[in-house]
């Protein structure tokens, strides 16, 4: 079996599917259809209970976001999101919330991500107060 670190991940063997040749004395590797590799790899990590650190960076990868980017999905900070990476342990409600992320991604439909958006752009900012007033149709948000 080969030990897969290449993945970033330590716990990943495969049986087959990949070719050990030497090359000017050195060993080189290369695997069949990495990309399905790490998309099987992935859906594998999405199904577990809870992620560690390196998963949640293997799968913020495969998806294509930055630490910053996940941070704004999640409404949380890059910081956090480089803590999690590094071993502290990630909320329940944030682990969920990542796997069906990259769940809809590699599944090709992405209506998480997309709600998500619309909820972010209509964050209000800096909001002190909110308005109301009673109109003819019933009470409303004042404009």
């Amino acid at each position: 079996m080969y030990h897969y670190t290449e993945s970033g991940l330590r716990n990943v063997w495969l049986v087959n599917g990949y070719k050990i040749r030497t090359i000017d004395g050195q060993n080189a590797v290369a695997i069949h259809d990495v990309d399905h590799l790490h998309q099987i790899i992935g859906k594998s990590l999405a199904s577990k209970p809870h992620l560690t650190g390196t998963e949640l960076r293997f799968l913020r990868k495969e998806i294509g976001l930055s630490q910053s980017r996940l941070a704004e999905l999640l409404g949380s900070t890059e910081q956090t999101v480089s803590l999690w990476e590094r071993g502290r342990r990630m909320p329940a409600a944030y682990d969920r919330l990542v796997r069906a992320i990259y769940l809809e991604s590699v599944e090709g439909n992405v209506k998480i991500r997309d709600m998500i958006q619309r909820l972010i752009a209509q964050d209000p900012k800096d909001v002190t107060k909110i308005v109301f007033e009673d109109a003819e149709s019933g009470w409303r948000e004042a404009a």
